[in-house]
């Protein structure tokens, strides 16, 4: 009780700080007072805030503008970006409680005995994940307090290459002087915008894990990792949910992966549209949304279709945060594609004392560790501490859908395409997580994949894992793939046994073979 109390009164110093120093910093005056740093960050997400807690550790005076725009829907948050509240953090843990959903249907047969019908209550979960982010919010306040980082929520722009512009929601506007920017503002998800309907009566994943009442029956269009994840979950707690797909599954991932990966998800009872473009959305007077989709079947046939649902979750892909900005009129290049900041190899933009970190950046993986790193190095090198370069080759991630997906490194297509078919040899295996033989579980969509090349000492060049937990079994091997992981290494490796891990040391069946991949016995 008694370091409750300290949290609180802690949390209530924070706050008259950020206030005090709020009004120290703007005069009445439309053009408040001016600051001097040695960084502005503009951004107040998971690289932003690493950016500006590592350069102030350095002994840089640093400053952070912050700002959330409310998505359409109005749902608006607290300090941390899109992973800590509506992205990997939530997700993370709505996933969570899927797993325990399919873990006490596996209960009985482990002997538990669990009285009278199993239900979920969504808003018991959902107030319990946001209290947990509300946590983590204020985290950040009091770390930034006390690496001394100047905290304004406020919308930053740019008024030159050395001045940055913010606004807050009263309309107060503070100019800091600074010697470089960083622009961390990352993205937001993008609605459809051939679709009627579609942003008044839909939600994207910047709505779902705030909503107070459960999305009940839910159609997920597009079948991203996002897309997935937002279905895998709703699906694991009881919902009704569909998932809506124009052409494949996980875009840019290994694709027999992802076909592993939806098929585990059809199995358990996810609705899956192929070949399906939505055409409306429409509110029925029973508070139902009508969707509206054409299904192509072929160049010649298509057919319309409809069904009614509870929720429409638009996950058809994230546009970066520039608008307001005014970027191009201090010379930062934007892509003309994609809308993101071109940056060089040392996050450097078009003008030489701005950068840019994160989802914001072109050709930068939209992870959270990927903008974390990035900041951290550019931070000891603003600072004059360092010379290293952030290296994106060999990013692990993991897809947390029901059955999960993790991997780093390339491809089987991408390693055909840059190395050819016959030059590369891919090893592979279909296996049985112990967990799941008591309970008798489905495992037929459970496979490792190391794809490598075919040539000399046959580096790997990509590793690919659906089991249980595949975020903590493909971490360990990043590590591995990043120093030059061999297949002979590999395979002399000493497993874990019984674990789903081992099974990348013990795998020798090439595709080439042709033999049976199954794994049979210990």
């Amino acid at each position: 009780m008694a370091a409750f109390r300290r949290g609180c009164a802690r949390w209530q110093q924070v706050r008259f700080l950020g206030a005090r120093g709020a009004s120290a910093a703007v005069t009445p005056s439309s053009a408040a007072g001016t600051h001097h740093y040695d960084l502005v960050v503009i951004g107040g997400g998971s690289g932003g805030l690493a950016c500006s807690r590592e350069a102030a550790q350095l002994g840089q005076k640093v400053a952070v503008l912050d700002h959330v725009q409310p998505s359409a829907r109005g749902t608006a948050w607290g300090l941390g970006g899109t992973c800590v509240n509506v992205g990997c953090i939530p997700k993370k843990l709505m996933h969570q409680a899927a797993l325990l959903g399919v873990a006490m249907d596996d209960a009985g047969k482990f002997g538990w005995s669990i009285p009278g019908p199993v239900s979920h209550d969504w808003s018991t979960l959902a107030q319990a994940v946001q209290n947990y982010v509300k946590s983590l919010n204020w985290g950040h306040r009091v770390q930034l307090q006390d690496r001394k980082v100047k905290y304004f929520n406020t919308r930053g722009s740019l008024l030159d290459r050395h001045t940055v512009r913010g606004l807050d929601a009263k309309g107060t506007e503070v100019t800091a002087k600074t010697r470089n920017i960083v622009i961390a503002t990352g993205g937001r998800p993008r609605y459809p915008t051939h679709v009627p309907g579609a942003r008044e009566f839909g939600i994207t994943s910047d709505d779902l894990f705030w909503l107070k009442e459960s999305p009940g029956k839910t159609c997920v269009t597009c079948a991203e990792d996002v897309g997935l994840e937002c279905a895998g979950l709703l699906a694991g707690i009881g919902l009704d949910a569909s998932v809506m797909v124009r052409s494949v599954a996980l875009r840019g991932f290994d694709q027999q992966m992802a076909q592993l990966v939806t098929g585990h998800m059809e199995a358990r009872g996810t609705r899956f549209h192929w070949g399906c473009v939505p055409t409306s959305v429409e509110k029925l007077p029973s508070g139902l949304l009508q969707v509206k989709w054409t299904e192509v079947r072929s160049d010649l046939e298509r057919v319309e279709r409809e069904d009614t649902f509870s929720s429409v979750l638009w996950a058809i892909g994230r546009v970066p945060e520039t608008t307001g900005l005014n970027l191009p009129q201090v010379g930062v290049q934007l892509h003309p594609d994609t809308g993101k900041i071109v940056v060089a190899t040392d996050e450097r933009t078009t003008v030489s004392n701005v950068y840019a970190i994160g989802d914001v950046a072109e050709g930068r993986p939209e992870l959270t560790p990927t903008a974390v790193k990035a900041g951290k190095l550019l931070a000891r090198r603003l600072a004059g501490q360092s010379n290293q370069l952030m290296d994106y080759h060999s990013v692990p991630t993991t897809v947390f859908t029901p059955l999960e997906y993790g991997c780093v490194g390339l491809s089987e297509e991408s390693a055909e395409s840059r190395y050819g078919k016959d030059n590369i040899e891919v090893y592979h295996a279909f296996y049985k997580p112990l967990e799941f033989t008591i309970a008798e579980r489905d495992a037929s969509h459970c496979y490792v994949k190391v794809v490598c090349d075919r040539a000399g000492v046959q580096r790997v060049l990509g590793l690919h894992f659906t089991g249980p937990s595949a975020g903590e079994v493909i971490q360990g091997f990043a590590v591995s793939v990043r120093c030059g992981l061999t297949y002979a290494q590999l395979r002399d490796t000493v497993g874990i046994h019984p674990t789903c891990a081992e099974e990348l040391t013990k795998i020798h069946i090439t595709k080439r073979s042709g033999l049976d991949a199954t794994v049979t016995g210990c």
